[in-house]
């Protein structure tokens, strides 16, 4: 097997865990939107119908808040629908502006890999506390692990959209498969 090979099964190995991690993105987002809907609903039935609220739903709900937060954090940045500041690079040339996105993304995956990182050490130090959440009785740790996940992830979509800027001698890309003037409208997978 030559190295060209290697190469292709790498790359093939590399898109495909990224489109299960697309996947896993768009059902977890998708997941926690409808059961904060449904958590919400029920709980302003059995509040009207029963003049109590459940006791968890508050809780409930924050949790799904952290995970929709930090998971969406990272499906942003793989379809290139994260905030960014263009009235700068839109003035340069697109071999220039490459450059300054190419620079940016790797700027911006290091600030979230670091902050990956202190989430996780966080994490580590709520495990050894045992701390658990007041109304559910649930592992506060359990709670955070989308922190990690999702700027680890963010993270490394912003270097493979840089990279893919440094790659590219015509385009300008704002995500992996997301050139500057593609209509990011819609989310895909």
């Amino acid at each position: 097997m030559d190295s060209t090979s290697e190469g292709g099964i790498v790359l093939r190995g590399a898109r495909h865990i990224d489109r299960l991690l697309a996947r896993l993105e768009k059902i977890l987002l998708a997941g926690a939107v409808i059961l904060m809907a449904i958590n919400t609903i029920a709980n302003v039935v059995v509040r009207l119908g029963f003049s109590s609220s459940l006791f968890f739903s508050e809780e409930l709900n924050q949790f799904l808040i952290v995970l929709v937060t930090f998971v969406g954090t990272s499906a942003a940045a793989r379809q290139g629908r994260h905030i960014r500041m263009s009235a700068l690079t839109d003035m340069l040339p697109v071999k220039y502006r490459r450059w300054m996105f190419a620079f940016i993304q790797s700027t911006t995956a290091i600030v979230l890999a670091a902050l990956a990182w202190y989430a996780a050490v966080y994490i580590l130090r709520v495990q050894g506390l045992g701390r658990v959440t007041p109304a559910m009785q649930f592992p506060v740790w359990i709670t955070l692990v989308w922190l990690p996940l999702g700027l680890g992830i963010a993270a490394l979509q912003f270097i493979l959209a840089s990279a893919a800027n440094l790659r590219s001698q015509d385009d300008a890309y704002l995500a992996q498969y997301v050139r500057e003037q593609d209509d990011v409208d819609m989310p895909t997978v």
